[in-house]
């Protein structure tokens, strides 16, 4: 069986990822290029520390589309090397990373110099949870006739709020940030 070490170093850059993505590449970018880092010494203390960041992901998945982009702005203001292994290439890695006993994504995993696991953080930020839960809630049981139609209303609303809601980037950042200072305080 890989290690999470032995599949960061087989893959790619999240940089390369993200040029090659061939869904919600311009999604994912927008988010990119319009995320700005809170100024708040979380780079620089990140920096003292030789960790290494792997997101299971995939690109057709919405909620990476939005938060691979934000963990890539921290990964690269820390100079932390951040890379990608697909879920669904080898399901070996997310099947030890389940999230109530599913596949979700994105889950990134944090890594120290050596590629022992320190922690995890994913697939989303509890605020941003609540609204899947919210708007999940609202569907009609999956017997119903229209639940095909209205799953996916739901799933293009999730992604347009995705992109434009920038405190959901916040959201985000500030969870994934307590979860990085959790592990930093335990190492």
């Amino acid at each position: 069986m890989k290690t999470e070490e032995q599949f960061f170093q087989e893959g790619k850059s999240i940089q390369t990822y993200m040029d090659e993505m061939k869904m919600l590449k311009e999604e994912s970018f927008t988010v990119y290029e319009k995320f700005r880092l809170p100024e708040d010494g979380l780079a620089e203390k990140l920096q003292q520390h030789s960790l290494h960041f792997l997101t299971i992901t995939e690109d057709w998945c919405g909620d990476a589309m939005m938060i691979n982009p934000v963990i890539r702005k921290l990964a690269e203001a820390a100079d932390i090397e951040f890379r990608v292994a697909l879920r669904d290439e080898d399901t070996s890695l997310i099947d030890r990373h389940l999230t109530k006993g599913g596949r979700a994504i994105p889950m990134i995993l944090i890594l120290d110099e050596h590629g022992e696991l320190l922690g995890k953080w994913g697939p989303r930020a509890l605020e941003v949870q609540q609204i899947v839960d919210e708007l999940r809630g609202a569907l009609p049981p999956k017997e119903d006739p229209t639940f095909a139609d209205k799953q996916k209303e739901v799933i293009a609303t999730l992604r347009e709020r995705y992109v434009s809601e920038e405190i959901l980037w916040t959201y985000v950042y500030d969870s994934f940030k307590n979860t990085l200072l959790n592990i930093l305080e335990k190492k």
